[in-house]
């Protein structure tokens, strides 16, 4: 069983890079049908009950388009990861712009935590960043699929050389990262159950939110710097925002409760590309059920 998920994998791997060859606009073309099939067939469900959650006063039908949409967005940045893996230097970089660039060059040398939440772009932004701050760190987990970790950790490495630290190092590692004066890029908006977490609002919704952001801020003494990985109609933006200001607080809860907001108030602006697949709200406080529980 096992070789024959090797075998698939590999198998896969070789439809990719014949696919990498095509130009961008059909690649998008494959990718938004892939999608269609990935939200009858994958994580439609846990999608439509995450947007339910998170906009209750929204019609079903509306609902429902928005999360169609979203996965032909996802399966798009799928196949386009091909390009990010065996495309050439230039064409997966002239895939990518970035936009306040200036609030990370007059960071350059300081510890620096890129808070980069889970839209859609999120890989392409990073090869960007990763080649323009060379030497940056970002945080990995080892994939079970051997095949798939090599893939993913080619993609991490191929630009910039980056440091990449694994989860299981703790946070000493990524403190010690901070304290050199590099820049971190950070993904601190999933559910990571419990450990190290609070319960406080997405969307309204309590949402075990891990307090690692602020934690980090403080003992690797890093400036919290804001941006979103945007998909574009040909090709993706990194928007960097201005620093945060008296960011942490000597309020953790705060602290946490403000990451969500900025997250919040940038799905406004995009709600079709921020990543509805994932279970954000699978931890549940004391006896509360699990929403993606079918009754």
């Amino acid at each position: 069983m096992v070789i024959l998920r090797r075998l698939g994998s590999w198998l896969a791997l070789g439809l990719l890079w014949l696919l990498h060859w095509l130009p961008t606009p059909a690649l998008g073309a494959i990718g938004r049908a892939l999608g269609r099939l990935l939200y009858r067939f994958g994580r439609g469900r846990v999608t439509d009950t995450n947007l339910a959650l998170c906009f209750p006063e929204m019609p079903e039908t509306e609902r429902k388009a928005l999360a169609r949409h979203h996965f032909e967005l996802l399966g798009r940045n799928a196949i386009e990861m091909s390009v990010m893996w065996f495309g050439a230097d230039e064409r997966v970089l002239g895939l990518v712009s970035i936009r306040g660039r200036e609030h990370l060059d007059r960071l350059r040398g300081k510890p620096v935590i890129l808070l980069v939440p889970h839209f859609i772009g999120l890989n392409m932004g990073g090869a960007r960043i990763a080649n323009d701050l060379p030497g940056s760190a970002s945080i990995y987990s080892r994939q079970k699929n051997p095949v798939l970790d090599r893939l993913f950790l080619h993609g991490r490495k191929r630009f910039g050389d980056p440091i990449l630290l694994s989860r299981q190092e703790g946070m000493r590692a990524i403190v010690k990262t901070l304290r050199e004066g590099r820049l971190l890029y950070f993904l601190p908006d999933m559910d990571f159950g419990p450990r190290d977490a609070l319960f406080v609002p997405f969307f309204g919704v309590p949402a075990a939110t891990v307090t690692a952001l602020p934690r980090l801020a403080r003992l690797g003494r890093a400036t919290v710097v804001p941006a979103v990985a945007r998909q574009l109609e040909h090709g993706y933006e990194m928007v960097v925002y201005p620093p945060w200001e008296n960011y942490p607080s000597d309020d953790l809860e705060a602290d946490v409760r403000r990451m969500n907001a900025f997250i919040e108030d940038r799905v406004r602006e995009i709600p079709e590309q921020y990543f509805w697949a994932h279970k954000r709200f699978k931890t549940r406080p004391p006896g509360e059920p699990s929403p993606y529980v079918r009754r």
